[in-house]
């Protein structure tokens, strides 16, 4: 920790734990004591800590080829771009490596896409997003923040984006009656605002909506999708299916920075060669990682036991008597309680406690703690895990 704080630059607060090995859903300190991760570094590593066949993957590979960059052809790019859009059913993947990459490429994509298909004059296109929104940390990205944290002392902003309230389709109404909209830009759930949920049938409403006036609708994925909520993607719940679709984290089971961005040839296709690109986007060790970070969610049935977990999960923690809850909400097993203050003690205390009683997450916007392990969490665990929340936060009456 000292080490970090002398020589690193200051844009983190961590939790006070040293890590310095994990598995599964566990992770240990440098002093051996064992953690729950319910963290699960933000929803990467979906598939658990070290995972083996993925871990296995990336040293075949590893061993064999690199990295070789988009200059010439590999013999496992292909093979991956094929397996990934059936696994998901699109057309085409754009391969890049964080999440911040795949929203910067589907703005990108979208954009053109206004300008060469829908017609709008060059430089007038508009993308819609929403408050509360936390797409990553690049200059345009921040431009559709609403987060002082994240915005202030950091413009000049990008032109070009509308900013509507999340969960209101009457206010995506109406700014799609501007003509040169491209593309509506949306979490199915909000992660980093506290896990916010919207009302049942807003994402299909949404979405019906963009389709009755040509706009492309965008879905960012990067924490939602990959089995997190209980089903492949938190769009499917309302069987919508995203004109461009934004993936990472998970994509790679926490083992290497892969993203992709995924859509169909007429709107793909739009992006010609040397418009866009990467060194380490789809290299051969990425393909690899992917293939097996997203056959393990398949085969493991992951979805199956988020959605089993989760339920088990909010009632157990809707069940715990204390005055410092006042909210616990979520779909599968990306949750998060609203915490209330008592006698000066906040949602970073309750996260101490816990890290003493042995489970670690971490607040977001001072009073929301996000609670999402490792998909391959048992039953059991889950028990035990709740019981360890519920002695952490009584522990303040």
């Amino acid at each position: 920790m000292d080490l970090e704080d002398r020589y690193g630059a200051h844009n983190y607060h961590p939790l006070p734990v040293v890590l310095a090995k994990a598995e599964g859903v566990f992770m240990w300190d440098t002093e051996g004591k064992r953690y729950y991760d319910f963290l699960s570094a933000y929803s990467a590593v979906n598939q658990g800590h070290c995972h083996p066949k993925i871990v296995n993957a990336l040293i075949d590979q590893v061993k064999t080829l690199e990295l070789t960059s988009r200059a010439f052809y590999n013999n496992v790019l292909g093979v991956y771009e094929r397996f990934v859009t059936s696994y998901f059913g699109y057309d085409k993947i754009l391969p890049m490596n964080s999440g911040a990459e795949g929203d910067e490429t589907a703005l990108k994509l979208c954009r053109k896409w206004g300008y060469k298909v829908k017609g709008i004059p060059e430089n007038q296109a508009k993308i819609i997003c929403c408050e509360g929104n936390f797409h990553g940390r690049t200059i345009s990205i921040i431009t559709m923040s609403t987060d002082p944290s994240a915005r202030d002392g950091f413009g000049p902003f990008t032109p070009g984006f509308v900013t509507i309230p999340y969960n209101d389709v009457k206010a995506l109404e109406k700014a799609l009656e501007d003509p040169n909209v491209a593309g509506f830009l949306v979490e199915p759930i909000q992660g980093e605002a506290g896990v916010f949920v919207p009302d049942e049938g807003y994402l299909k409403k949404a979405y019906d909506l963009c389709k009755s006036k040509n706009v492309l609708f965008i879905a960012d994925e990067v924490q939602t999708g990959i089995a997190r909520t209980g089903k492949l993607l938190a769009c499917d719940w309302e069987g919508v299916r995203p004109d461009i679709l934004i993936l990472g984290k998970a994509l790679s089971g926490g083992l290497y920075p892969i993203s992709a961005v995924l859509a169909d040839d007429p709107i793909m296709l739009t992006i010609l060669p040397g418009e866009h690109g990467s060194t380490f986007g789809g290299s051969p060790l990425a393909a690899r990682i992917a293939i097996a970070a997203l056959e393990v969610i398949r085969d493991e049935k992951l979805a199956d036991n988020a959605l089993a977990m989760g339920k088990i999960f909010r009632e157990g923690m809707t069940k715990i008597d204390s005055p410092m809850i006042e909210l616990v909400r979520g779909k599968g097993l990306l949750n998060a309680a609203i915490i209330r203050p008592k006698n000066g003690k906040t949602a970073w205390d309750v996260c101490l406690k816990m890290r003493d009683n042995g489970l670690l997450a971490k607040p977001t916007h001072d009073h929301i703690i996000r609670f999402a392990p490792p998909l391959v969490i048992t039953e059991d665990q889950i028990r035990e895990s709740v019981d360890i929340i519920a002695r952490s936060i009584k522990s303040f009456d």
